[in-house]
């Protein structure tokens, strides 16, 4: 990992981290169950943020991490937070803002699921509330806070120049599959973006791709199809994220093919123990507590009736504050562990444990 990547990521942690004691009240318990709710400061009376996240299944993060996130950044900021889960159904992401929005909201974080959040944000915005696209972007909102995910994809592309060239293979010559997200998530395009810039950059044309999506079975199942027609040859798999990846390194070992480049992101569990054992090549790590953070400085702002500033803008000129991703290798892989987004214990397990000693990971 490089250390101006660490050092960007520890100056906005930093930095959110102050506005964030800057602006905190009381700080309020944590609901079980489906909504997370917390005591407002004085300063933030009756202002509340309703957040709906999109699944479970696409990837941990969510429950794992964004719930845990945004619910203490927002209390300890002074807000009340409603964040619920609408686990992949359409028609409970609408029931659910319905609810919160007769509620009350000051504002709406939203992360998309297959285009639900944008009838929200238009019946929000009705309302005069202000809508955040909180990871996927998505038409109607007035600010998207994410990782800069052209970044995430040309790092995705790095990774299968790097283990092509491991391997000894030419990537104008190179058998490479691509798998890529679910088209309906905005971010898919803006990965493959990135990663196709790198790596037909130097000379990679692919030789297949299935359609796109955010499910490890499917994918398993795609690649496999994939590879039985391309006559069981393959040099490099660009995949999405590390539970599409999961996905392709199982027919990969089914398969006894080894020394394959494959990419991915998130740095979960799954990921990086195939990285420490060799079968993905490298994970994109997104630090989720810096995307939450980022996202609170902007509601504080809003609730604040104050004008959040961007550093970059969508193809559609709505405001894009973008958080840094870094990319994680078998070295780096403590690094994850250190910052919490990930344990020693679910990692280091069987035949992972020796790895772990290898590369420091305690």
């Amino acid at each position: 990992m490089k250390k101006s990547s660490l050092l960007a990521a520890a100056a906005l942690s930093g930095a959110a981290a102050l506005l964030l004691a800057g602006c905190a009240g009381s700080s309020g318990g944590t609901a079980s169950g489906g909504s997370s709710e917390g005591g407002g400061g004085e300063a933030a009376a009756g202002a509340r943020a309703c957040v709906i996240l999109p699944d479970a299944a696409s990837s941990p993060r969510w429950e794992n991490f964004d719930r845990e996130y945004l619910q203490k950044a927002l209390t300890d900021a002074g807000f009340e937070a409603d964040i619920q889960n609408a686990q992949g159904d359409v028609s409970k992401y609408s029931t659910i803002a319905d609810q919160q929005l007769t509620q009350g909201c000051g504002v709406m974080l939203l992360t998309d699921y297959q285009g639900a959040a944008e009838a929200v944000a238009a019946k929000a915005k009705a309302e005069g509330i202000p809508v955040i696209a909180y990871d996927r972007p998505f038409s109607g909102a007035d600010y998207y806070v994410s990782f800069d995910n052209m970044k995430v994809g040309e790092l995705e592309g790095q990774t299968v120049l790097d283990g092509l060239k491991t391997a000894g293979k030419d990537p104008a010559t190179a058998v490479v599959v691509y798998m890529g997200g679910d088209p309906t998530d905005g971010n898919a395009k803006m990965f493959k973006d990135g990663a196709v810039k790198v790596m037909e950059a130097a000379g990679i044309k692919p030789a297949a791709e299935p359609p796109g999506i955010w499910d490890q079975a499917k994918s398993q199942t795609n690649f496999e199809q994939a590879l039985t027609s391309l006559g069981g040859k393959v040099d490099g798999v660009w995949v999405a994220n590390d539970t599409n990846a999961a996905g392709v390194i199982k027919v990969l070992q089914d398969n006894n093919l080894t020394g394959v480049a494959v990419s991915g992101q998130d740095a979960n569990v799954a990921g990086l123990q195939n990285v420490l054992l060799g079968w993905q090549t490298a994970t994109v790590y997104k630090q989720v507590s810096l995307e939450a953070d980022a996202a609170v400085k902007v509601v504080t702002q809003l609730l604040n009736k104050e004008t959040p500033t961007a550093d970059q803008k969508l193809d559609d000129g709505t405001p894009y504050i973008s958080v840094t991703p870094v990319l994680v290798g078998p070295e780096e892989v403590k690094t994850v562990i250190e910052n919490g987004d990930a344990s020693a214990s679910d990692v280091c397990t069987g035949d992972v444990a020796a790895k772990c000693t290898e590369y420091g990971v305690k």
